[in-house]
């Protein structure tokens, strides 16, 4: 700013004594966040997306990726095969982190610690990330790359995930009109824009909810399931919510996943119990949780390191309260650990933290809630690696 000389009219006094008063009302000394997408814990494989392959304990900027220009993003794989992928408002998709099985849809096998483009693909919707695969919605239907090993690319196939053309993306069969997707470890779920949801792949839990333990390489339908509007899946099982607020589970229920008060698995839905005014379900790998609408959460399931947040290590065959966490806005969950942002944007997480996925700057696991990104952090989204150790904020 210049100011000005002692022979300035009066006019241009006031015009300076104005814009001086109003600079000093304004926030603009107010430190705005970091524009980038941060990713934190276990990076072995490059999987944080920053460049290296060094763990971190505190969130780091992913290379090249502003939050502003991400739509979605979700973490995949475990150990020595993770990786990530991130859904652009432009429709493309961008993915890092190991590539051994082909699940950053790029025609390789080469891994790299930073974002680039899964080939070919353009217009998508929605994404998803497996053990080690990917999935995409165009235009209602759902195109997939990398293992195949169970079926879990819904081809109709089990080729090996580095022959091509499965190192790209390629049609899941028989299914149109998908709205949204999600994948565990070995297993798929599509929500089709008429509540019914579809499954294929790895079955040997229950996973797929259609009764049996047999694995399919195209989708079937779960049968008595109707009126869905979201799907979530965990590692070896598999979340619904239905429009009138009932929460359904299948598949692997040894730590109480399956929230029905017993540890006895389920090949078909199951009502999970206690639970009222659901508006969203979040499936880590053994545990789950619910949000309700008024900002509160409910866990259940596997709770070895509390990830489940309660203040205990005591696993949870019924949902629970989540003492003291209110205001939640959105959340994901980890192998063994979880995160919530707030409305006021700060980001919280729980849980193991031996790669430092709590993002606190230690490796000292929480049973309860620290903090990893502060109030007006600028985040109003989260992903995890469902199967591993590393966070995502955006």
């Amino acid at each position: 700013m210049t100011y000005p000389g002692r022979r300035a009219g009066l006019g241009a006094l006031l015009a300076v004594s104005a814009l001086l008063a109003t600079a000093a009302q304004s926030p603009a000394h107010t430190e705005k966040p970091e524009p980038w997408v941060r990713a934190w814990g276990s990076n072995a494989v490059g999987q944080l997306g920053n460049g290296a392959t060094l763990d971190q304990q505190t969130p780091s900027a992913v290379r090249g990726l502003a939050r502003d220009d991400v739509r979605e993003l979700a973490g995949g794989g475990i150990a020595s095969v993770s990786f990530a992928l991130a859904l652009l408002n432009n429709g493309t998709v961008q993915a890092w982190g190991n590539a051994s099985r082909g699940q950053l849809g790029d025609g390789t096998t080469a891994s790299r610690s930073y974002p680039a483009a899964v080939a070919g693909l353009s217009g998508v919707s929605e994404i998803s990330a497996g053990s080690g695969s990917g999935y995409a919605v165009r235009g209602g239907r759902v195109l997939s790359w990398g293992d195949n090993t169970y079926g879990q690319l819904g081809n109709g196939s089990t080729a090996a995930s580095t022959d091509p053309p499965t190192s790209r993306p390629v049609p899941v069969q028989s299914l149109n009109k998908v709205k949204d997707i999600t994948a565990g470890y070995h297993h798929v779920a599509a929500l089709r824009e008429d509540g019914s949801v579809w499954t294929w792949g790895r079955n040997d839990q229950g996973q797929l909810g259609n009764g049996s333990t047999t694995s399919r390489n195209t989708p079937q339908r779960v049968a008595v399931l109707q009126d869905v509007v979201a799907v979530a899946a965990g590692c070896l099982h598999t979340l619904a919510l239905t429009a009138d607020g009932t929460v359904k589970a299948w598949g692997r229920n040894r730590n109480g996943q399956l929230g029905n008060g017993t540890t006895a698995e389920s090949t078909v839905p199951v009502d999970v119990q206690h639970l009222e005014n659901v508006v969203g379900i979040v499936a880590a790998c053994h545990h789950n949780f619910a949000l309700l609408d008024d900002g509160t959460v409910r866990a259940w399931g596997w709770n070895d390191t509390g990830q489940l947040g309660d203040g205990t290590t005591t696993d949870r065959t019924t949902p629970v309260p989540l003492p003291g966490l209110t205001g939640v806005k959105a959340m994901a969950g980890g192998n063994n650990h979880a995160l919530a942002v707030l409305a006021d944007q700060t980001v919280v997480a729980w849980g193991d933290n031996t790669n430092g996925q709590l993002g606190d700057a230690t490796t000292t696991s929480s049973l309860t809630p620290v903090t990893a990104l502060p109030a007006g952090s600028g985040t109003t989204r989260l992903a995890a690696s469902r199967a591993w150790h590393a966070s995502y904020a955006y």
